[in-house]
């Protein structure tokens, strides 16, 4: 089985991204930090992946993403002249920027020094369309997974709400609902019991 630290990232495939706090520490401590964090991910991952699903936790996070074509890639690479040619170099340097920005924010806020976040980020392929639904339900079910909300539907940081709402978001809201096969369906599908524990 590859390293889930270093499974190559390839054009046109979806990925489950996650990572924690160095010694499981606090990453996220206010609401501002997070609004934050997603911020970042608009400004650095945005141009290199569309975003499917995220949940934001006090001390790790989830992101489903797919990588954006070749196409697009090398456009990136043209446009900023960076001279990386493969979507493992542009993607993972686009997260280093992502996770620095952040890091750096953090660190100034609370008065603290060193590295965040641990390194490198964990990252799963996601193989079928059965377990990108499957991951898009773990994802959104972890904060009540996790005793942080007895609800997870009401939690604040995952993008389950973003989805059903008409407010301007990150997410490829119609694809997602797409994938599901409609709203409702996206909603009855949350209602299933989701363990993918042994993934992590």
């Amino acid at each position: 089985m590859a390293d889930i630290r270093t499974t190559s990232i390839e054009a046109d495939c979806f990925y489950h991204i996650y990572n924690r706090g160095i010694n499981g520490e606090l990453i996220f401590k206010s609401d501002r930090n997070y609004s934050f964090f997603l911020n970042k991910v608009v400004e650095f991952l945005t141009p290199v992946c569309d975003v499917y699903a995220y949940c934001l936790m006090p001390n790790h996070f989830h992101l489903l993403v797919k990588i954006k074509s070749d196409l697009e890639l090398s456009s990136l690479v043209k446009a900023t002249q960076t001279g990386l040619h493969s979507p493992q170099n542009i993607f993972s340097k686009q997260f280093a920027g992502l996770f620095n920005s952040y890091s750096q924010s953090f660190n100034k806020e609370y008065k603290r020094h060193g590295a965040l976040i641990e390194s490198p980020f964990k990252r799963k392929l996601i193989t079928s369309d059965k377990y990108l639904i499957n991951m898009i339900i773990y994802i959104h079910q972890n904060p009540q997974n996790h005793s942080i909300v007895h609800q997870f539907s009401k939690y604040n940081f995952s993008s389950y709400r973003s989805i059903l709402s008409k407010s301007r978001t990150l997410l490829k809201r119609d694809e997602v609902i797409e994938l599901f096969g409609g709203v409702e369906n996206f909603k009855l599908s949350h209602l299933r019991t989701i363990n993918l524990k042994e993934e992590f």
